[in-house]
């Protein structure tokens, strides 16, 4: 799949010990890629990538610490970089908004600047956010084209490596210049609402749905009525794949920025998400209660992901329904038989798509 551009290629992930780092490490590993990883010790106890137990190069180290990123850079010569590095958590910022900042914006810059100075380096997907984006609570999906914005610092944080990213690209990865004054292509990729199994981190819906169950208590559903572009942590994982493989083949077309994001069916409200997720698990238990006062989050989000199903021909695999039923069964398989269930699941996901004829499985 991906026209075999991963088998045997060296290619770095930052944020490999993080969620959907550890995921993306799983994959290309499957497909065949010498990676290395660049990240902090996992935050949490499980963490996804301990139980994965991949057998990867690991680096522990802050994406703030441009010293040493360069000497692992120039250590590895990586061909294909993956950025996914953050401080991730909307309600975290408004704690630590100088360090959100700091990793998020600041962290992006020295990644892209280790990529320039790194001659090897042939393509780079840097991720950041459906966040990035000025909300305007708007019912039609935000395009690529939309204004940066963002009200918390977690998503100005994400606007802003927006506009570091594009500032790389045109000051030093110009596509007019490819070929002649480097050979480097850089995009960046926005998701929705990732999940899946394997994610604990704190103040998101369903980590909180899954460890309440686990302990047979009742979970405080916060903002019901807020609306999300919900996915399964593999459909922006293999956008991110596909237009890694673009960028490596030189397709200087799809240096830009790019939305991944669900159909309509995966938009809904986080209330329904939540009974989506009891449907496949009985032992979780809602509570519609009034929650306490929480620092603002936005109440709509939409993503229109046209630019990448007309040019990239990327679509998603699962229905929501199958979203839901692959990140419940995943937590009742860890917490119910001690099993961790990611690759069994990441095989199925690609015999659908396979079964899809999707066209990065070729």
């Amino acid at each position: 799949m991906f026209d075999s551009i991963y088998k045997g290629r060296k290619v770095l992930i930052t944020g490999h010990t993080g969620f959907k780092g550890s995921w993306l490490a799983a994959w290309l590993k499957m497909l065949g890629a010498d990676v290395c990883g660049i990240a902090l010790e996992p935050e949490t106890a499980p963490a996804h990538w301990n139980l994965l137990a991949l057998d990867v190069k690991s680096v522990i180290c802050d994406i703030r610490d441009r010293e040493k990123l360069q000497k692992i850079f120039a250590e590895f010569q990586p061909e294909t970089v993956f950025h996914l590095a953050a401080q991730p958590i909307v309600l975290r910022s408004y704690g630590i908004p100088v360090e959100t900042f700091e990793i998020n914006v600041m962290g992006t810059a020295n990644i892209l600047e280790c990529c320039r100075n790194t001659p090897s380096v042939r393509a780079i997907v840097a991720v950041t956010s459906d966040k990035c984006y000025e909300n305007r609570e708007q019912t039609a999906g935000y395009t690529e084209s939309d204004p940066m914005g963002g009200y918390d610092p977690y998503s100005a944080s994400k606007g802003c490596s927006e506009l570091v990213i594009n500032s790389w690209r045109r000051s030093f990865f110009n596509i007019e210049d490819y070929g002649k004054k480097h050979h480097t292509l850089l995009a960046s990729g926005r998701a929705g609402n990732v999940i899946g199994g394997g994610d604990w981190a704190a103040n998101r819906l369903i980590p909180d749905i899954v460890k309440a169950a686990a302990e047979k208590k009742a979970v405080l559903i916060r903002n019901p009525r807020s609306t999300r572009p919900w996915q399964h942590v593999l459909e922006p994982l293999s956008g991110y794949l596909q237009l890694g493989a673009e960028l490596f083949k030189g397709s200087t077309n799809t240096a830009e920025a790019w939305n991944f994001g669900p159909d309509n069916s995966g938009i809904i409200d986080v209330g329904t998400a939540a009974k989506k997720m009891q449907e496949y698990w009985e032992d979780i238990e809602l509570d519609f209660g009034t929650p306490p006062k929480q620092p603002h989050e936005a109440g709509l989000l939409h993503l229109n992901c046209e630019k990448a199903e007309k040019k990239l021909q990327w679509h998603g695999v699962l229905s929501a329904d199958e979203m839901f039923e692959f990140t419940a069964t995943w937590y009742k398989e860890f917490y119910l038989n001690n099993k961790t269930v990611s690759f069994e699941q990441l095989e199925k996901y690609l015999h659908l798509a396979e079964e899809r004829n999707l066209k990065w499985t070729e």
